[in-house]
């Protein structure tokens, strides 16, 4: 079940018609006040959540998702009228699967929310990621140094992963932006950069393992271990 959140009921009708239209069950929601209400008895299996809502806004709605723990592995999609960068990767940085800006095609919305549906099917348990004292484990979905948690967003997690998974190999900010933001459409490779330094501050001295290649874009220096479960 898809719920879409978005108070202009014409907008709503068409976007419950669409999904409908094309196989996927799907239930509309005028405010936040309906969804956290519908929330205590069902569970979606992905949101599609406007930004510019009345009373308590996507963005309040999508920080408390992903702060509890029944919630936060729910798939959240943020649609908003916003176009710039910032906005686009605040949304990501809060945990949003992906973001559809406004006006948007109905063809569009089903092709991501299909998309992000397809990446949060359950995963095959994985091995350890290892760096030296840094280690990443998918099955609780963690990253520590030394035995200590370190948070990072989605995204951050998601580039981390790819760079651990294969080691000494370069990506270009293009393979970054298919691989870990696994979308079609334009999104800035400043966005690249902006997860890139934000990733090396908060894995402290291990940042410098994430290389900058002129001219291409990055890669993990190759010194690390891979360890079984």
């Amino acid at each position: 079940m898809i719920w879409c959140v978005e108070d202009d009921p014409s907008i709503r009708e068409i976007e419950v018609y669409a999904l409908n239209s094309t196989g996927l069950e799907a239930r509309g929601f005028a405010d936040g006040g309906e969804f956290w209400e519908a929330l205590e008895t069902e569970r979606p299996e992905l949101v599609l959540l406007d930004v510019m809502l009345p009373g308590e806004d996507g963005v309040a709605i999508l920080k408390r998702l992903r702060s509890d723990e029944r919630y936060r592995e729910i798939p959240v999609i943020m649609a908003t009228a916003k176009g710039t960068e910032f906005d686009k990767v605040q949304s990501l940085d809060l945990g949003a699967d992906d973001y559809i800006t406004k006006p948007f095609g109905m063809m569009e919305m089903v092709s991501r929310v299909k998309a992000v549906l397809r990446r949060s099917q359950p995963k095959q348990a994985t091995p350890l990621l290892k760096l030296k004292g840094l280690t990443l484990d998918e099955n609780q979905h963690t990253v520590t140094i030394d035995d200590q948690r370190v948070v990072l967003t989605y995204k951050e997690y998601e580039l981390l992963r790819l760079f651990l998974s294969h080691p000494g190999m370069a990506f270009s900010r293009e393979q970054l932006l298919q691989t870990v933001w696994n979308t079609e459409y334009a999104v800035e490779t400043r966005t690249v950069d902006m997860h890139i330094r934000t990733l090396r501050q908060k894995l402290g001295e291990y940042g410098r393992y994430i290389e900058t290649i002129r001219g291409v874009g990055y890669r993990l220096e190759d010194k690390y271990d891979k360890q079984n479960i």
